[in-house]
């Protein structure tokens, strides 16, 4: 490679890692200027911090099974039965970019708030509300993901053998699709959770605890604790990415026993 070019991408790169490393310095530094970690060490006790987070976390692994039992099997069977409604889908699962949170959680508060069906009277179908928006916010990423992940293998070959062994549908998804699209699942799924974990207009709308209404709320009371509980969202959000990244390794290393 030409030296100019490789110090103009080493450029960009330095750049870039600046764009996303400067502010999370930026809220670092503004954390500690309450003085011996008190941010922190007040974070820690906070019963609501941990109350909050474990309510985010528990809603993201809702929708993330939602999300995974509604995605994989539509796109499993548009690759193999309907590859022209492809496009159509594609756009279908574009819409959440289109439409703002605060269109769609108003959409469901006028719809679910008055009989027949009133959800919104409780704290389990203000849940539920919940959930299913977040699985609509969460059709880009996760669909995207399943359809790069179903795109890497041979889903036909698969299918036919797996049915020339007598397996039914739900089985070939479920013993021979999923374990091959593992780490795309899991990609999706870590992305899911960080939307989920840092969704605010849906969740604040729907009165429920969730973890960046808290935020939002930490930062009028203090918000030397609200800088650092979100340095602490976003690190758990790396610890998730690491984890994808070991994944994805074991897999790969899998992959290649099995073909030896």
């Amino acid at each position: 490679m030409n030296p100019l070019w490789r110090l103009f991408w080493w450029l960009v790169f330095l750049i870039g890692a600046a764009y996303f490393i400067l502010p999370l310095v930026g809220t670092l530094a503004f954390s500690l200027r309450d003085k011996d970690f008190a941010a922190y060490t007040s974070l820690a006790t906070n019963g609501e911090f941990l109350s909050t987070l474990l309510y985010s976390f528990a809603v993201g692994v809702a929708t993330i099974i939602v999300s995974i039992a509604l995605i994989v099997p539509t796109a499993f069977w548009v690759r193999l039965r309907l590859p022209r409604l492809r496009p159509i889908v594609e756009f279908i699962t574009l819409l959440p970019f289109v439409i703002p949170p605060v269109v769609l959680v108003f959409g469901l508060i006028a719809t679910y708030s008055s009989p027949p069906i009133s959800l919104t009277g409780t704290d389990f179908g203000s849940t539920m509300l919940l959930v299913a928006a977040y699985v609509v916010l969460s059709f880009p990423y996760m669909y995207r993901a399943v359809d790069t992940g179903l795109s890497s293998i041979d889903v036909r070959s698969l299918t036919e053998a797996a049915q020339s062994l007598g397996g039914g549908w739900f089985l070939i998804i479920w013993r021979v699709i999923l374990p091959n699209i593992r780490v795309a699942l899991l990609s999706g799924a870590f992305l899911t959770l960080a939307i989920v974990v840092g969704e605010f207009t849906i969740a604040t709308f729907l009165a429920r605890p969730a973890f960046a209404p808290f935020l939002g709320l930490l930062g009028n009371a203090d918000p030397f604790q609200q800088a650092a509980g979100a340095l602490v969202s976003f690190g758990l959000t790396w610890m998730a990415m690491v984890l994808i990244a070991v994944v994805g390794r074991g897999q790969s290393r899998i992959s290649v026993t099995g073909a030896r």
